[in-house]
């Protein structure tokens, strides 16, 4: 065997080892994200795409970024399995709408009181009940996910191949301008949900292991959840309309 050809086979088994080595990474965030989509999503699917996800990052990875290549991999592997979940296209229209007029009703709320909109509030802004408030809300919760993960991404997320206008200084100011107003929204989130945000994105808890924490139920964890998306979103709105 020549050298090129021992090369070659050494390359393989490398990647292969590493593909091995990070199989459980991949396990372990698809189970994460499977508990805030809807139960048309599959876990088979997400860890398919993010065995995907995990290759991208095996070839793409370039350590003068700075990451590690565990952080490296574990972004990359979280965006294939969204893109994946949005190609499915399960969400209507309708359950967009009301994510938006959700949002609409917290903004209008806050902007009039000057402090946090409460969920009493927010359904009589919105001329429903309190279970009709719970159920829009328990609807657009992966609505909401989807756009979070998306938006709270980084550089990494991104092609760093492509040319054009999403490269540059500018991209990068806008880029760190909307990182420091998401971690500003976030900052400045009800204690309760801040604390349930941060157990589940940075302690990577999930909703029924918060619930043990905090003494609650699941299910109220998830409603706490998806308040603070629906307040990030009304919060952020600006951003995620213009960009």
């Amino acid at each position: 065997m020549n050298l090129a050809a021992r090369y070659s086979v050494a390359e393989q088994v490398d990647h292969d080892q590493l593909v091995e080595k990070h199989l459980p990474l991949v396990k372990r965030v698809a189970y994460h994200l499977l508990g805030r989509m809807p139960s048309s999503v599959q876990l088979e699917d997400l860890v398919q795409a993010g065995l995907v996800g995990l290759l991208e990052a095996i070839n793409n990875y370039d350590s003068s970024k700075g990451a590690s290549f565990e952080t490296y991999a574990r972004i990359r592997i979280q965006g294939a399995m969204i893109d994946e979940v949005r190609k499915g296209d399960w969400t209507p229209r309708s359950v967009y709408r009301k994510a938006r007029q959700l949002a609409e009703a917290v903004r209008a709320v806050e902007s009039r009181e000057g402090r946090e909109a409460q969920p009493e509030e927010v359904a009589q802004e919105l001329g429903v009940s309190m279970d009709e408030y719970s159920a829009i809300l328990r609807d657009t919760t992966g609505c909401h996910v989807l756009s979070f993960d998306e938006l709270n991404g980084d550089a990494w997320n991104s092609d760093t191949t492509s040319e054009g206008i999403d490269r540059g200084p500018l991209r990068d100011l806008q880029q760190e301008c909307f990182q420091q107003a998401l971690a500003e929204a976030i900052a400045n989130l009800p204690e309760r949900e801040r604390l349930v945000m941060s157990l589940y994105y940075d302690d990577e808890f999930n909703l029924r292991e918060i619930g043990e924490i905090l003494g609650v139920s699941e299910a109220r964890i998830c409603q706490i959840h998806g308040q603070a998306l629906n307040r990030l979103r009304a919060r952020m709105q600006d951003w995620m309309d213009g960009g």
